[in-house]
């Protein structure tokens, strides 16, 4: 999701008078031509369709094909390819892109009908449609309703005090006749009120509070247009989000400037408002984009997206330590994540969480459009990189996963079904979770090793147990399923619970106490006495009881040491 602001800067004699004469001698398609290498693309669209409409031929049909993959309206897309394969000018790379707009809108079995009526086949044209595996973990995935609206809506983040932030363009669309950059004598080079990219609003980051009442947040970098990508700092209260900015006046030129994108950073004061705007030194808007920061607190690491020269192609991640230096923060040099992460491809929207670390990328071994993937996390190195599969991923675009400390995970994506363009997932655990307090005969936490036999009686398999940093055993239970467990320690007597349960339990999570028996070594355990008639050895029938109360603990109780006397 490319968000920069283009400047077409021309010398000045140009200015004077050729313009009016200039725009009148090109013709619409040629103009959204222009407009296209302007980036703004929705325009662009308008107009191509205005073109087609007034003289339909396949290479404005081509055109605007290739608009509407660049606003990510994938379903106008796959009807527009259907009309450009239509022609008979249309060439292989035509084909190709029919099918992977069909996979990307569920349509691929009537793209595949359509190619195969021109005499081509799928296979020959290199394009395969895979099943999405499923996820290794069981999600439950939900339209967070609250926050998303009719347009664009993503990158949910927490700040640890209840308020969520998110990113939207739902300030309103206009669409017009005009360029949304404009050239004249007082060098006004932006739209004021909406993003040339989309004809649509600018970006902006949005706070949901604890209360659920949602307000914009207002950046405090001057001249501030797009303000998207929030990523929070608990510990010291920032937030960093990325930002476009109206650069101003700008010398001219001959050729078109790109004003990239930047990251900066604010302090979060008491009423949500942000100030002391700070720029992140590796910023460097004329020359490459700098976005989608993570703030790793832990590891003192920003982690972002560019294509600052030396990548391997596109966006690539990269990461700078930092320390705390007063009321500001010290960077280091851009260190790139390497070829475990990075391709030739983008790779957008970095985060970690323990050993795991998760982006978004359109290089790897992708289901759709852009997925969210998982690799495995070292301070040392990143990689062991995998597709996260279905749920969290779609035929669509995936991307901003994030995940909170009670393991529920936010995502974006604009597969099909959301409120609008791009919607704001949430994707919760189908399992139940199991915690319990092992106590000793004092009530305090045993933090020893201990076993415990986890079974799940209605699967019929075992579950797998850990214990968390307070020394708790916790497990994740099957719904609707009983379980049984059995914990055993050396010096203690064993314990059996065979009443948990997951059936209609309407809770996240089963809670269970408890406590362990240490066995009285020493001390006798059961004694009894068994008589035998005067000078006989046969057990007597009234011995019985005893000896089977015996029987039955040295069996159970396999420590136990049996003395016996007589007289």
């Amino acid at each position: 999701m490319k968000k920069t602001l283009t400047i077409l800067t021309i010398t000045a004699g140009l200015l004077i008078g050729a313009t009016g004469i200039a725009e009148a001698q090109k013709t619409k398609v040629r103009y959204a031509d222009e407009q296209m290498t302007l980036m703004n693309y929705q325009h662009a669209l308008d107009v191509y369709k205005e073109a087609y409409a007034k003289k339909p031929n396949y290479e404005t049909a081509r055109k605007t094909a290739l608009a509407q993959d660049k606003v990510r309206d994938y379903g106008a897309m796959y009807e527009w390819w259907k009309t450009t394969v239509g022609y008979e000018e249309a060439r292989g790379e035509d084909y190709r892109a029919l099918l992977r707009a069909g996979i990307l809108t569920d349509n691929f079995e009537e793209a595949v009908s359509i190619i195969q009526a021109k005499g081509l086949t799928a296979d020959s044209l290199g394009i395969e449609k895979r099943d999405i595996p499923e996820s290794a973990r069981k999600l439950k995935l939900e339209n967070v309703e609250e926050l998303n609206s009719s347009e664009s809506d993503f990158s949910m983040v927490e700040d640890g005090q209840g308020n969520k932030y998110f990113v939207s363009d739902r300030g309103g669309s206009y669409p017009d006749k005009m360029p949304g950059i404009r050239i004249d004598g007082r060098n006004k080079l932006f739209s004021p009120e909406k993003s040339d990219y989309t004809d649509r609003g600018y970006f902006t980051v949005y706070r949901q509070d604890s209360e659920g009442n949602i307000s914009a947040v207002v950046s405090d970098v001057p001249k501030t247009k797009s303000f998207s990508d929030p990523s929070y700092s608990v510990k010291d209260k920032l937030l960093f989000y990325t930002v476009t900015r109206d650069p101003g006046k700008v010398k001219p030129r001959k050729d078109t400037v790109m004003v990239q994108v930047e990251i900066y950073y604010s302090k979060v004061n008491a009423e949500g408002k942000l100030e002391g705007a700070k720029a992140f030194p590796l910023n460097d808007s004329l020359r490459y984009s700098v976005m989608h920061p993570f703030v790793d607190e832990e590891a003192g690491r920003l982690y972002f997206a560019s294509d600052m020269p030396g990548g391997l192609g596109g966006y690539d991640l990269y990461y700078s330590e930092y320390t705390v230096s007063g009321d500001s923060l010290v960077f280091g040099s851009a260190v790139p994540l390497g070829p475990g992460v990075n391709t030739a491809d983008n790779e957008t929207h970095p985060f970690r969480k323990g050993n795991r670390f998760y982006f978004s990328s359109t290089g790897h071994d992708s289901f759709g459009g852009m997925d969210i993937f998982e690799s495995e996390y070292t301070e040392a190195s990143i990689g062991k990189t995998r597709n996260m599969g279905y749920p969290i991923n779609s035929l669509a675009d995936d991307f901003a996963y994030r995940e909170d400390k009670d393991k529920t995970v936010y995502l974006s994506s604009n597969r099909k079904g959301g409120k609008g363009l791009d919607d704001i997932y949430m994707a919760r655990e189908m399992y139940k979770q199991f915690l319990a307090r092992v106590l000793d005969c004092n009530g305090n936490v045993i933090t020893e090793s201990y076993l415990a036999t986890f079974r799940d009686k209605t699967q019929g398999i075992m579950v797998p147990t850990a214990r968390n940093g307070k020394g708790e055993l916790t497990a994740q239970l099957e719904p609707e399923s009983d379980f049984g467990i059995t914990i055993s320690k050396p010096g203690y007597f064993p314990l059996t619970d065979e009443t948990i349960t997951t059936k209609g339990f309407a809770g996240d999570t089963v809670k269970r106490e408890y406590q362990l028996v240490p066995i009285p070594y020493q001390l006798p355990v059961h004694v009894d006495l068994v008589y035998y008639d005067l000078d006989k050895f046969a057990i007597r029938k009234d011995a019985m009881p005893a000896l089977d109360k015996l029987a039955e603990l040295m069996e159970k109780y396999s420590f136990l040491d049996l003395l016996v006397a007589s007289h």
